[in-house]
């Protein structure tokens, strides 16, 4: 049984940090719009707040199956969700540095240039810091770049324990800073407050609403309007064009066991950086045999992923903190004469990562605190997406930058001498791989450019090979840095949202 709907101004695919937030920034223009979301409300029941090691954790993970190289399957880990991977993310929000918008050498390559400068991408960060309400303070970090304007609330305090933590760090020169966080917490004003500064913010939706992520800043507040309709439990399985094969005509969906059509002007995809490039080659056609938009060849390829090591520390004293994600350090970000990289003797020539704290975890020790390390993963074109017989998700990848990685471990362990804390001999290290603890911080696959041979999107983000279709997920980075993308995706999705509002009129 088939389907069919009205003719829409704009058909947005996926409601997270792309598609919400710029299903939001269109909706102001009264366009009509079609939101279709894989997923459904994640349900608002008390086990959003269980703790990290109960059974329960894995409650809100797709049983979504991909397939690796060899053609073993594993589970990705991802979330279908109104407000996607947003829904249980760390409310990260931090901004790529001016560096990362630029080429810089890697130990196992290049990390290619944009087609923009950050300080043309500026002003959209200001808009998404603004818009998810980040808390932070400009001018702590000194790998940050300019800024037309302040955070629109201070940064969350730390913590006795963090704060004496970061006071050691900055006494040894590392410059720690306070990491913006999208989370609805005054503390100038506690009874209005929403947050409660709990342990569960990453990895967990928020049982009292305060995470600022897409459901609950872009999504719902679109639910009352008259020309937006949304639409849950519905996946999009592939896109057909007109008989030329330049636009986009319809949205082929199955929701709830039916296939459905939908039209639109023009089709915003925003589903993830796998699964917008599974819908773009699984809608190959006699204009496009191997898969819309992919004249290239670049559809699916320079998937990235961010190298992770998650590492436990002992300190003197029990660890009583509740709210430990408010610190960080990028004093190995870049390459160069940094202090304090006195270990290598001379001038580091490799950029290494970002070092942030993590919440504390109640299968640890009581003296135990986490701290993150977040390398860069290189756009590789073997590191790519594909599609089986079955029309499944394959994902071929292998890790890059590993040396570096081992390089900022060595330093983290250098900052640890000249603090109060010391490295376990058991600490946990994780590298995300295809069948590892799941598939975080995607990107690349449809990446943006100026050059249609090796990319898939101009710079507005609109598809080289077709007139009305683009792609406003973490597809279009070309590069991905070593900070979490969501901030980067969400001024993005504004950026291309304003560009949309400008041709429709």
């Amino acid at each position: 049984m088939t389907g069919v709907t009205d003719h829409y101004d704009v058909v947005v695919i996926g409601s997270g940090a792309g598609g919400g937030t710029l299903a939001r920034t269109l909706a102001m223009s009264g366009k009509r719009i079609l939101l279709l979301e894989r997923g459904n409300f994640l349900p608002r029941e008390l086990s959003n707040w269980q703790s990290l090691g109960d059974p329960a954790a894995g409650r809100y993970v797709s049983r979504d199956t991909w397939y690796d190289a060899a053609g073993n399957s594993f589970e990705p880990r991802v979330h279908y969700f109104a407000g996607g991977a947003t829904k249980l993310y760390g409310a990260d929000l931090s901004r790529l540095r001016p560096a990362d918008f630029g080429e810089i050498m890697h130990m196992d390559g290049l990390s290619p240039a944009w087609p923009l400068s950050y300080d043309e991408f500026e002003p959209w960060y200001v808009k998404a810091e603004w818009l998810y309400q980040v808390r932070g303070l400009h001018g702590e970090d000194p790998t940050e770049g300019p800024w037309s304007e302040e955070y629109p609330w201070p940064p969350v305090t730390h913590e006795p324990l963090v704060q004496q933590m970061a006071d050691d760090l900055d006494r040894a020169g590392y410059y720690p800073f306070h990491v913006p966080r999208g989370i609805m917490l005054d503390e100038r004003n506690p009874p209005a407050s929403l947050c409660i500064r709990c342990v569960t913010c990453d990895g967990h939706p928020c049982l009292v609403h305060a995470k600022a992520d897409a459901d609950l800043i872009a999504v719902r507040p679109l639910l009352s309007r008259l020309n937006v309709t949304m639409l849950v439990n519905a996946e999009v399985t592939r896109l057909k064009t007109d008989r030329r094969g330049q636009s986009v005509t319809r949205v082929i969906v199955r929701r709830d066991g039916v296939r459905e059509e939908y039209r639109g002007d023009i089709v915003v995809l925003a589903a993830g950086a796998v699964n917008s490039a599974k819908i773009l080659l699984r809608s190959a056609s006699d204009r496009h045999p191997d898969g819309l938009a992919n004249g290239s060849g670049q559809v699916g390829r320079n998937f990235m992923c961010h190298g992770v090591a998650d590492v436990v520390a002992l300190g003197e004293k029990p660890n009583e903190t509740v709210f430990a994600q408010t610190l960080g350090i990028n004093a190995f970000y870049l390459a160069g004469e940094q202090k304090p990289s006195q270990s290598a003797g001379h001038a580091r020539r490799w950029p290494l990562g970002s070092i942030q704290m993590l919440p504390r975890s109640a299968r640890l020790a009581r003296e135990a605190i986490g701290f993150r390390l977040t390398t860069e993963d290189l756009p590789r074109p073997a590191n790519r997406v594909t599609i089986d017989r079955g029309k499944r998700p394959r994902l071929t990848y292998a890790a890059t930058n590993q040396g570096e990685a081992a390089l900022l471990l060595h330093e983290f362990e250098t900052m640890l001498s000249r603090s109060s804390l010391q490295l376990t001999r058991d600490e946990t290290i994780t590298v995300p791989g295809v069948t590892g603890a799941g598939i975080a911080d995607q990107a690349g696959t449809c990446r943006f450019g100026n050059d249609r041979a090796t990319s898939v999107l101009d710079v507005h983000c609109k598809a080289h090979e077709l007139d009305n279709l683009y792609v406003a997920d973490a597809s279009f980075l070309p590069s991905v840095g070593a900070v979490g993308p969501a901030l980067t995706t969400m001024a993005n999705a504004i950026r291309v949202g304003e560009h949309l509002v400008r041709r429709l009129g």
